[in-house]
């Protein structure tokens, strides 16, 4: 049994792609701290705001832990400090994030890291979707999500593309 908990880009990347389904299909539980559910239903200006109360499989939770909370906002944004403590809490097998602060914090904690590319790698090598190419171009050109050159090559080498 898959359990992740994510932090807000992933959601809005793969919601932006009409992908969000893919969690369902990868992961069998999907958990978003509430800063994360806030971040997506009022986000900062240029995002359009997201309903994912409506998504029956993505679950909202809290983590109990309000002092590591904390002491993960000191370096990181609210979204990733509760997405990391609630993945600690509930010992997660990953958590998605992609902001590379966050990713490497949650690395220092034990956590698995996997950005919306790794979560589209994974679906493309389950032959859940087809290219991947377009998407990130999508991504970058709807969203300003940056891909540095040599991960993008990566993905699509091992996406086979």
């Amino acid at each position: 049994m898959l359990l992740v908990v994510s932090d807000t880009s992933p959601i809005r990347a793969l919601a932006h792609l009409d992908q969000l389904d893919l969690l369902q299909v990868l992961f069998d539980e999907v958990f978003l701290p509430p800063a994360v559910l806030v971040e997506l239903e009022q986000p900062r200006r240029g995002f359009v705001p997201l309903d994912v109360r409506s998504v029956a499989f993505l679950r909202v939770r809290a983590p109990a832990d309000r002092v590591v909370v904390a002491e993960l906002s000191a370096t990181l944004d609210r979204g990733e400090a509760e997405a990391i403590a609630l993945a600690i809490e509930l010992r997660a097998d990953a958590l998605l994030i992609d902001e590379a602060v966050g990713r490497a914090v949650a690395q220092q904690h034990g956590l698995t890291a996997v950005g919306v590319l790794g979560v589209l790698l994974r679906a493309r090598q389950r032959g859940l979707i087809g290219v991947i190419g377009p998407l990130l171009d999508r991504l970058q050109n709807e969203l300003g999500f940056f891909i540095g050159a040599e991960l993008r090559a990566e993905v699509l080498r091992r996406a086979g593309e």
